[in-house]
């Protein structure tokens, strides 16, 4: 649960500064907001989250 807000927070915060800078329109944010609500009600939804799950996991890994 923590990773994916941590996730849904980095993705928000992204979307704010790209709006702010012009480099993505209103448009295109509500087009990859719709995209991550159907890619969520698929099959490929479970893919997608261990994807997610093993790369905070070996971000999480890491030593610096």
């Amino acid at each position: 649960m923590a990773i994916s807000i941590s996730v849904v927070l980095l993705l928000l915060f992204l979307a704010v500064i790209f709006m702010r800078n012009g480099g993505l329109k209103v448009s295109h944010a509500l087009v990859c907001l719709l995209l991550g609500f159907y890619l969520a009600g698929t099959s490929v939804a479970p893919t997608i989250h261990s994807g997610f799950t093993a790369t905070a996991d070996i971000v999480g890994s890491l030593r610096p």
